[in-house]
């Protein structure tokens, strides 16, 4: 059973930095699909970034160039640097790790009841 656990988040003032770091247990296949969703209050959740195990990433488009996740294979940590943050980067971020994250869109990915999330760590951005 996959478990994860978020960590990292805080209180930054516009145009700081955060690196959110995600610690995956009970993932063993090296073929594997993870990222990052956020949440806003009163919005629906939301794809951030996705990593493929080759390497490949993709990211929403309004973190593009501020935001880069990258993964230490040797320590399963998948982490989220986020660059240049703006107030609308505020939300809960939560990791996601599947291998379905790489196929489905957001929303059909949401839908899945068996994948796993995180307890999510909050992100608060002032202007």
């Amino acid at each position: 059973q996959v478990r994860l656990t978020e960590s990292g988040g805080g209180s930054v003032q516009a145009g700081g930095s955060l690196r959110l770091s995600c610690a995956a247990s009970g993932t063993t296949s090296s073929r594997y699909c993870m990222g990052w969703f956020r949440q806003a209050p009163g919005k629906a959740r939301e794809v951030v970034a996705r990593l493929w195990s080759d390497g490949d990433t993709t990211y929403q488009s309004s973190v593009k160039g501020r935001f880069a996740t990258s993964k230490d294979n040797a320590k399963n940590i998948l982490y989220l640097q986020m660059n240049s943050l703006k107030p609308e980067d505020t939300a809960m971020y939560y990791c996601a790790a599947d291998i379905r994250l790489c196929s489905a869109t957001s929303d059909l990915y949401l839908q899945f009841p068996d994948v796993p999330w995180g307890q999510g760590t909050q992100v608060t951005v002032s202007s």
